[in-house]
């Protein structure tokens, strides 16, 4: 899994901030090719044949462990993105979540639950919800000021847009400055 796009570019002075400027990488999603899904804040995860993986960075001069998928590498900071299989010993919620899921369909997945970055989405047991599963917004505007208002009430973290080749960019509600 790439390390995915924010469809605006970021501001050089703030970059947890976005400027108005599209990214041009992610002309697909304001051509309309995207279908936007919500973007929960938890920790993503893969199955793979059956297999959970979390998602891993590997620092630049860091050893890559032995059992390590690489999907991007981003030669700016020397970072490695990619899979590690989750062990049982030290993922105790990762698995918790797992043996309660009944399809185990390979993709990506969101884990949540109440000891998943701080539990802003309420879930009273660890989950792992499929990224395809996840609720779909109708009639997004896809300029900055508009995206940014139809974000704003929204108690959610932000909009992941799909496209239908497996291509995925994302936007916060924290690019904006907006809090949840």
């Amino acid at each position: 899994m790439e390390k995915m796009k924010t469809i605006f570019k970021k501001n050089p002075e703030n970059m947890s901030l976005v400027t108005r400027e599209k990214d041009p990488s992610c002309d697909w999603v304001f051509n309309g090719e995207g279908e936007p899904h919500r973007k929960y804040d938890g920790t993503c995860c893969m199955i793979k044949d059956y297999i959970l993986y979390k998602r891993r960075t590997v620092k630049k001069n860091k050893k890559l462990p032995n059992d390590f998928i690489k999907m991007d590498y981003d030669p700016n900071t020397g970072k490695y993105f990619g899979w590690v299989p989750v062990v049982i010993a030290e993922d105790k919620f990762h698995m918790e979540a797992y043996e309660r899921l009944t399809d185990k369909t390979n993709g990506t997945y969101e884990l949540l639950g109440p000891k998943i970055q701080g539990n802003i989405e309420g879930f009273v047991k660890h989950k792992l919800i499929n990224h395809k599963d996840t609720p779909i917004y109708i009639d997004i505007p896809l300029d900055f000021y508009g995206m940014r208002e139809y974000l704003r009430p929204e108690n959610i973290e932000g909009i992941v847009f799909h496209h239908p080749d497996g291509r995925k960019a994302k936007i916060r509600k924290t690019d904006f400055g907006l809090k949840r």
